[in-house]
């Protein structure tokens, strides 16, 4: 295998908390490639890929099922789950996170428009002064 990673570089790595990591071990959404003597967590390169992947669905709303879901299709593992009519099941997904990315490109609108307006506003001096 590979070189093998303590959970701190694996965090700095995939930009996630020691925390978030365990507690996706804890749920079993990713599984450290190996222990330590010690009994540290050791994980390898696609460990640190599938924890990537994962976040990738965090932001599109993707529950923990259905991020199981998605890993064993996108991301099998020996012994994992399989899923029945994986291309469906893709579909669907696909069809969640364009959605997912729309309502988060209509808020990112409203945000920058208000940013704009702060912006504006601050440059024109606008405000109260204080009493």
């Amino acid at each position: 295998m590979g070189e093998q990673m303590q959970i701190g570089e694996v965090a700095e790595r995939a930009g996630l908390s020691l925390r978030t990591i365990r507690y996706y071990e804890e749920v079993g959404l990713v599984v450290p490639s190996a222990r330590s003597q010690g009994g540290f967590r050791l994980y390898a390169e696609p460990d640190v890929d599938r924890l990537l992947l994962i976040k990738r669905m965090k932001p599109l709303g993707f529950q923990l099922e259905e991020m199981r879901d998605l890993l064993a299709i996108l991301d099998p593992v020996p012994g994992g789950p399989r899923i029945d009519n994986p291309q469906a099941r893709l579909e669907q997904f696909s069809e969640t996170a364009e959605k997912a990315c729309a309502d988060l490109r209509a808020k990112l609108a409203i945000a920058e428009e208000f940013a704009a307006l702060l912006r504006t506003s601050r440059a024109a001096g606008a405000g109260h002064p204080a009493r």
